[in-house]
């Protein structure tokens, strides 16, 4: 078959594995979300006990950030991303079987664990298969997969409570995980030179690929300073969007008093609106690049307007009860915020490509630690005060913060390694 009549390339296909796995993770991530009024229920727990469990999976999420990062880094997206699969889909068919708080706490973790390493490990394997000027489109489409995952999560899990109960319903999804893991491990090559179907028009457009298993001294220090402006506006993005995917379909059952199934379809439709956003940032980003080559700007704009419109609309649902509009202004500001995503996961790969699985893990912990602190506040405040949209305060501040703080961001400013200097000799300074 020649090339031009290949359905679909290589490149291509690894990007369309990569979009699944954003999906199976994130459906692995928020089901909890939606079988969270049966589980307190069954369990006996409260809303704050509750938000603990939701917490319970961002504490080794945060730690194997910059480990599962420089992991991939070092054995290759290949090999991390088989071990990750393997834990976090036996971490969801455990699920099903706990017996109360602690052990559904226990399983949480083992999930977040597992899932620690898988997107900046991602963002290894898409800098080596991705070419530059497309970085952007490639984010912002697998981060859409994710809140596909996110959308379809509430009538998926719906059903299958409805069907076979939740604790059965984790089980079928866990197995589905399994199913991911040997695709990927039979298909993907972490060199794309290595894969019998890739085409030397792919190759000539792909960026020089960075060898695995080889000896590499990541520069903690330096590279953490140079990440961190990236890390503190992406923990004021991850704290919205925690809060969104733990509590969103209680919201629209508890504080409106809606059954199961149209819980699940009203947060499933504002979820489908980051699907939307999480593309077009990617894409908008991409074109500015294109026609300006004004690298920060093609990033800063879009994350910049992101951050203004979420804060925007999540003002507008304090000035009505309407559940119609409430949910069209949900859905504008969770749009909004997933503008975001498609240039600030470029920029680790803008600002050190050697080092992108460790630069998007150092990352992605601004995000991971706001998945600890995010859903245990909302918790606190709606046990404590009875309203449901007071939470909402916190994500509108951190919203307008996060806008200011991406002009600390320099994805323009390729990060420099220290040369090697004989002894004795000053190293010139960044």
């Amino acid at each position: 078959m020649t090339p031009a009549k290949r359905r679909v390339s290589a490149s291509n296909m690894v990007l369309f594995l990569l979009c699944l796995m954003y999906f199976v993770t994130y459906l692995d991530r928020v089901n909890i979300a939606t079988a969270g009024g049966e589980i307190m229920k069954d369990l006996g727990m409260s809303n704050t006990q509750f938000g603990l469990i939701l917490s319970a999976f961002a504490y080794p999420y945060a730690i194997f950030q910059v480990i599962g990062g420089s992991v991939g880094d070092k054995f290759g997206a290949r090999r991390t991303l088989l071990v990750c699969g393997i834990i976090w889909a036996s971490a969801t068919i455990l699920t099903g079987f706990v017996g109360g708080l602690v052990s559904l706490f226990l399983a949480r973790v083992l999930l977040g664990f597992g899932e620690g390493a898988t997107f900046p490990t991602a963002t290894r394997a898409m800098q080596n298969w991705t070419a530059p000027g497309k970085r952007g489109f490639a984010q912002g489409i697998t981060h859409a997969f994710a809140r596909f995952g996110n959308a379809v999560a509430p009538p998926i899990v719906a059903f299958l409570i409805y069907q076979v109960g939740w604790r059965m319903g984790f089980v079928i999804l866990g197995v589905a995980s399994f199913a991911w893991v040997v695709v990927w491990y039979a298909y993907f090559r972490d060199d794309p030179k290595d894969h019998p179907a890739i085409t030397p028009e792919e190759l000539a457009v792909l960026p020089t690929a960075s060898k695995v298993g080889g000896k590499q001294t990541i520069p903690w220090g330096r590279l953490t300073r140079r990440m961190l402006p990236v890390t503190l506006t992406y923990f004021c993005y991850g704290w919205t969007l925690w809060l969104f995917l733990g509590w969103l379909p209680s919201f629209f059952k508890l504080n409106y008093g809606l059954d199961l199934k149209n819980s699940a379809l009203f947060a499933s439709g504002v979820f489908f609106a980051g699907v939307v956003g999480d593309t077009l940032g990617g894409v908008f980003s991409d074109r500015i690049l294109k026609e300006t080559g004004n690298l920060k700007l093609a990033r800063l704009s879009v994350i910049v307007v992101g951050f203004l419109g979420a804060a925007a609309s999540l003002t507008g649902v304090f000035f009505t009860r309407d559940l119609t509009l409430v949910a069209l202004l949900l859905s504008s500001g969770f749009f909004f915020a997933e503008l975001v995503i498609g240039p600030i996961w470029s920029v680790p790969m803008d600002i050190a490509p050697k080092y992108s699985g460790t630069a998007s893990g150092l990352m992605n912990t601004g995000s991971a630690v706001a998945a600890i602190i995010s859903p245990i506040v909302f918790g606190i405040i709606v046990d404590a005060t009875g309203s449901w949209t007071l939470p909402f305060v916190g994500s509108i501040g951190l919203c307008l913060l996060g806008a200011g703080l991406a002009f600390t961001m320099h994805p323009e400013r390729p990060f420099v390694e220290e040369p090697e200097v004989p002894l004795g000799r000053a190293v010139p300074a960044e």
